[in-house]
């Protein structure tokens, strides 16, 4: 059935109340196809042509030229569209010509390491056999994935003789870096590191791995090498940018897609209201499992995607009732999928949707990255799933043969997602986000910098890597003795027992990272930081870990632990707070006709106040259960803008609440800022005040809610009119009298939503937008 047949048939359905609010259709292109600069290998040739690609489309061929020319390269097509050829051509074709030569691929999932890792395997088998053929034969490539699963022994043997060693940031980080002498040979010969799904590296774990990138240059250049860094992006705004930002290097930019697409219907599906006053939506999952349910019974082979395994397992649960009354001889025919099944089952998945014995899947983004399932005619996305580019990669999985797909986006009761529901030219027609990373954050530069001196003592010449902070940061290690300094060396040399990497958590920004723990297995499942502990883990938390569901028995700050236990239940929570902001300093301002806009420092005090229950089918509200947890205090980054003092006595002469009116522009600007930075709403916090105690006037405040900040305000502060602009639509808009989730609530609200004021909202940002 094709998408105009199968959307046609949804709106006959009894059930249908217009949640059809746009079809977006995308014409198909043909392919683009260039040659290179000069011709591979025979065999390499006739590898590529025996895996099914007779030609290289257009980018393709700049990307190898680009690469064998010793250029640092970076990626960003779309999804399907042949990239790891670009990095798989050059280095095969390297080692070809010389067997020391070394590369590492750098992937951010084990699954979508092994799914390369058999992509590698079949492509060296067929170069192989042709180079035997023609005469030639290859020496025996070695390569493999090295991460925490691969055996002690296979781990020696890949180190000591691997030409490609595919593996995580994780394992460089804490395992070869510390290492390095171990490492010496390949070190010394690495001609090439491949970071594929390069967006991914953003925020705090991006600016991570950006400085272990920088540690992996400087020790390269301790060996006499430099190695060149091949990237593969998701399409975003700035890859030029995020890869020079991420590995230290100008690379060049590939991003005229020559690879030919089939045409595809993009659906936009807003569950109805269900109440007089327009403020409450049907569930979004309740939809999502009747599209579910109707495209298995139409045999449209499909993945469903959800935020969280709960909600999969739920869509799939209700899909099997449905079809047990419609087709039954479907129901065994769709399963679930998620990144915390075992290896072997979810391989065993992958190959029965990849062969047609399952028509469809619902999934967690464990399958939005590239692991290749064959043809799909269908996507559906429970939610904005928070960034363009992940939106991209999900509508990607469907329509890689020729025939047209489709793919549904389903509105969830937020801002975002209500925004692009009434504005999807804002969706299909606007630039992607910037990918944002600060490698000069003070907090994550000082737990690196220890790293990098324990691997080799660090002179003043290591500003280079680790750029302006670094000497203001090794004066503050050194006053904390985490250092020394040898004058008669020029050097700082690390004073601490045992591995320093151990003790740096990538995904977090404090020094004092809180651990997770399986309180039946004692596994340590992630760490997070303090920061983000008290309002994510607090004790009753639901917190999710790969899709899967843990209750927070216990959240212990002494020991640095959260102990969570494995959980089935049919709700999540929201962690509801209480901030207060000291501004420390303004690095940028903007005067404007009604008062000034800031970018700058602040000093955030937060507290977690209570939690709400909030059953996962229905979005009904269990019930609020405070807490007591200690205020956290942190530095880090904000924009601010002043609000004139007398607007208050304009909206009071309409009826209007001033105070309300700030209060709801703070929380619908949050919810937009997404739109513009790759970062959800859960990682800014702010402030509303009708007089702050350092400027004595009205003002709005929206931080980075990690220490040192991550680069989200800034890019906020720079699209400041945009946002504005956004957050009036979104609010003018919406179709309730007094307020809603879909406009001016906020789910993290200390003060439980109140005071608010929508008509004073709208009127104070019309005013703002005067200027």
């Amino acid at each position: 059935m094709n998408p105009t047949d199968f959307l046609n048939q949804l709106k006959k359905d009894r059930a249908y109340q217009n949640q059809l609010v746009h079809v977006e259709r995308l014409g198909g292109r043909g392919a683009r196809y260039a040659s290179l600069e000069k011709p591979l290998l025979r065999s390499l040739v006739e590898a590529i042509k025996a895996g099914g690609a007779e030609r290289l489309y257009s980018h393709q061929a700049q990307a190898i030229d680009a690469a064998r020319a010793g250029r640092h390269v970076v990626v960003a097509t779309s999804t399907a569209s042949g990239k790891t050829l670009c990095y798989n051509v050059p280095v095969l074709e390297a080692v070809a010509a010389n067997y020391q030569a070394r590369a590492i691929y750098l992937f951010p999932t084990k699954a979508l390491a092994q799914d390369q890792l058999r992509s590698l395997k079949n492509l060296t088998q067929r170069f192989k056999a042709a180079a035997e053929n023609n005469g030639g034969p290859l020496p025996t490539l070695r390569f493999g994935t090295y991460d925490g699963d691969t055996p002690q022994n296979s781990r020696t043997r890949l180190r000591r003789e691997g030409n490609i060693i595919l593996t995580n940031p994780d394992m460089l980080h804490v395992g070869i870096l510390p290492n390095h002498r171990l490492w010496s040979h390949f070190l010394k010969n690495l001609k090439f590191v491949v970071v594929d799904e390069a967006h991914i590296y953003r925020g705090v774990f991006g600016s991570h791995v950006s400085l272990i990138f920088r540690r992996l240059a400087r020790l390269c250049e301790l060996y006499g090498n430099q190695p060149q860094f091949i990237c593969c992006s998701a399409t975003i705004a700035n890859p030029g940018d995020h890869i020079e930002r991420l590995t230290g290097f100008r690379p060049v930019v590939v991003d005229d897609d020559g690879s030919p697409q089939a045409p595809k219907q993009f659906a936009l599906w807003n569950p109805p209201f269900i109440d007089d006053k327009k403020s409450t939506r049907r569930s979004p999952n309740s939809e999502a499992a009747a599209l579910f349910a109707e495209l298995i019974r139409h045999q449209v082979r499909n993945i469903t995607f959800t935020k969280a395994r709960v909600v999969a397992e739920l869509i799939l649960s209700y899909a099997r009732q449905t079809l047990d009354q419609t087709a039954p001889e479907l129901t065994g025919r769709i399963a679930s999928y998620r990144a915390g099944y075992l290896a072997e089952h979810r391989r065993e998945i992958e190959q029965s949707l990849f062969h047609g014995q399952l028509i469809g899947v619902t999934a967690t983004s464990a399958l939005e990255l590239g692991v290749d399932v064959g043809d799909l005619d269908a996507t559906v996305s429970v939610g904005y799933p928070g960034t363009v580019a992940s939106l991209w990669q999900q509508a990607g999985r469907a329509g890689r043969s020729r025939n047209s797909s489709l793919a549904v986006l389903v509105g969830l009761d937020n801002p975002l997602d209500q925004y692009f529901m009434r504005h999807p030219d804002q969706l299909f027609g606007r630039p992607h986000e910037h990918a944002l990373i600060d490698p000069q954050n003070i907090y994550i530069l000082e737990q690196h910098l220890p790293c990098a001196a324990h691997e080799e003592p660090l002179s003043a010449d290591d500003q280079k890597y680790f750029g302006p902070g670094f000497i203001e940061a090794m004066v503050s290690l050194e006053e904390r003795s985490v250092v020394v300094y040898e004058a008669n060396h020029d050097r700082w040399y690390f004073r601490g027992q045992g591995y320093p990497a151990q003790q740096v958590g990538i995904r977090s920004v404090g020094s004092r990272p809180i651990a997770l723990v399986d309180d039946k297995s004692k596994k340590r499942l992630e760490e997070m930081d303090e920061a983000s502990a008290f309002s994510r883990v607090h004790p009753g938390a639901i917190y999710l870990h790969q899709g899967e569901s843990y209750e927070v028995v216990e959240l212990d700050l002494q020991k640095s632990q959260a102990t969570l236990r494995p959980t089935k239940v049919d709700y999540y929570t929201q962690a509801r707070e209480v901030s207060d902001i000291d501004i420390i300093r303004s690095y940028q301002h903007k005067q404007l006709k009604y008062g000034n806009v800031f970018w700058g420092a602040v000093r955030v005090t937060q507290q977690v106040v209570s939690y709400r229950r909030v059953r996962q089918y229905s979005e009904a509200n269990l019930g609020d259960t405070p807490l007591e947890m200690p205020a956290n205090t942190f530095e880090t980054r904000a924009m601010w803008w002043d609000v004139p003092v007398e607007w208050a006595q304009h909206l009071a002469r309409r009826g209007w609440d001033f105070l309300g009116g700030l209060h709801a522009v703070e929380h619908a600007a949050i919810g937009l800022l997404p739109l513009y930075a790759m970062c959800d709403r859960w990682d800014i916090g702010g402030l509303s005040t009708p007089m702050h105690p350092a400027t004595q006037q009205p003002q709005i405040f929206i931080y980075d809610g990690y220490p040192g900040g991550v680069g989200i305000t800034e890019q906020g502060f720079e699209l400041l009119a945009d946002l504005w602009e956004a957050t009036l639509a979104t609010i003018k808009e919406c179709p309730c009298e007094d307020g809603c989730p879909s406009c001016i609530h906020s789910p993290k609200c200390g003060n439980n939503n109140e005071p608010l004021d929508k008509r004073a909202a709208a009127w104070i940002l019309e005013s703002l937008l005067k200027n």
